[in-house]
């Protein structure tokens, strides 16, 4: 079994054990639920095109950053340009927490993507619950009826998609109704990382969709290379975590 099917399987487990102490009516309910979602879409052309990432630990690299606070990380994210923020919620593999988006939420005025393994169509009420605009649908564990399925279920509630894929064999789950397709620089199941896998990828997705760049992007370097190869954003969180000033960055690679 590899690290993603380990995450799948114990996600299975945490989605039945949240069905049972909080239904649905109930995260309906609360303060977030109602609030009008910021738009990707918009702040991906307007903005740096970063999506940057709050991320404390993950299987691979083991502990990143555990001693600052989500609020102190994604304020300067702001502040520099980002268009969006990107905060884990799983807690097992990766540290996170639901908290981590609700301390966050009303403190910045552009989108979170909660990051996290989407299996269950419930898992998209909490998503709209905590306040988050944009969720996660990676292709390595879905299919691709699941995908679509799951994209009527996040436009329904006014969240946007985004699409991740890592193999030529996943393009396949992209349907006209995806809002952006990430393709991982990293492959989930060993952790190695290939940016011409990316750009090659990319190459064969549907003209007109937004593409992101997703992990394993460790150098100003390495993001002017995707730039260049037309990626229209980037997902960064480790580079940032392990002390680089996102704000130098986003000085530094200003184009």
């Amino acid at each position: 079994m590899n690290i993603l099917d380990k995450i799948i399987a114990r996600k299975k487990e945490e989605v039945a054990e949240a069905k049972s102490k909080i239904s649905v009516q109930q995260l309906q309910d609360t303060e977030f639920y109602g609030r009008e979602t910021f738009s990707l879409k918009k702040t991906l052309k307007s903005k740096s095109g970063i999506i940057a990432e709050f991320k404390r630990k993950s299987p691979s690299k083991g502990i990143i950053n555990d001693s600052k606070t989500p609020l102190e990380v994604v304020s300067e994210y702001e502040k520099f340009g980002a268009s969006a923020v990107s905060i884990l919620t799983d807690n097992d593999f990766f540290g996170g927490s639901f908290d981590d988006v609700l301390s966050v939420r009303n403190h910045i005025n552009i989108p979170i993507l909660r990051k996290d393994f989407m299996i269950d169509e419930y898992q998209f009420y909490e998503a709209k619950s905590i306040g988050a605009d944009v969720i996660l649908l990676i292709a390595a564990c879905l299919s691709p009826a699941q995908v679509s399925e799951f994209t009527d279920l996040a436009h329904s509630l006014n969240l946007e998609v985004l699409l991740e894929i890592h193999t030529e064999d996943e393009l396949k789950h992209i349907n006209e109704k995806i809002d952006f397709v990430g393709i991982n620089n990293r492959n989930l199941k060993d952790f190695k990382v290939d940016l011409q896998h990316s750009v090659d990828l990319k190459n064969q997705l549907p003209k007109g969709i937004f593409s992101i760049a997703e992990s394993g992007i460790y150098s100003e370097e390495d993001f002017k290379f995707l730039k260049e190869k037309g990626f229209d954003g980037f997902l960064m969180g480790e580079y940032f975590m392990r002390g680089n000033k996102f704000s130098e960055f986003v000085s530094n690679v200003a184009m």
